[in-house]
């Protein structure tokens, strides 16, 4: 289950159609994640924000007194993590800073950017990382499987 949730200073920002598809897509990508990790549902939180309020929570919880695009918080860290598998956490995505960014999206432009922020930070949900070229490369191959089938019509298949 995948649990959207738009800031009010956020929602005019694109229209509310194109809201319904990332929403059909995120779901689609927490469904793919279920099906790969052998779990019938996972359950994620995306909460897109405005700059402010994703810099108040990067300053607060990482240290860094800047906003940023996308953070993820995960269930599955600490000493309980392993309690409930299929609850992976939030993640908030900033979407005055991915309309910054969206230019090196090409023609799909926004909704591009928001979609590889959350498959961004559903990998970091799952465990995975960037800190060397080879995390970087597995990160990357599955977040383009996530996008893939979210994307993707027919049947849910695993990424």
């Amino acid at each position: 289950m995948v649990d959207v949730s738009v800031a009010r200073e956020v929602k005019a920002a694109l229209p509310a159609a194109l809201w319904r598809t990332l929403r059909t897509e995120l779901r689609r990508m927490a469904r793919a994640c279920a099906r790969t990790e052998g779990l019938a549902d996972v359950e994620v939180a995306v909460r897109f924000v405005t700059d402010a309020e994703i810099h108040a929570l990067n300053r607060d919880y990482r240290k860094k007194d800047k906003p940023t695009d996308v953070l993820a918080f995960a269930q599955r860290e600490g000493p309980g993590g392993a309690l409930h598998p299929e609850l992976l956490g939030d993640v908030i995505i900033s979407i005055e800073t991915a309309r910054r960014q969206q230019k090196t999206r090409g023609a799909s432009g926004l909704h591009a950017e928001l979609l590889f922020l959350a498959s961004h930070g559903l990998c970091h949900l799952l465990g995975y990382d960037h800190r060397n070229d080879r995390e970087e490369r597995e990160m990357n191959a599955r977040m383009a499987a996530l996008r893939d089938e979210a994307q993707r019509r027919g049947r849910i298949r695993p990424a």
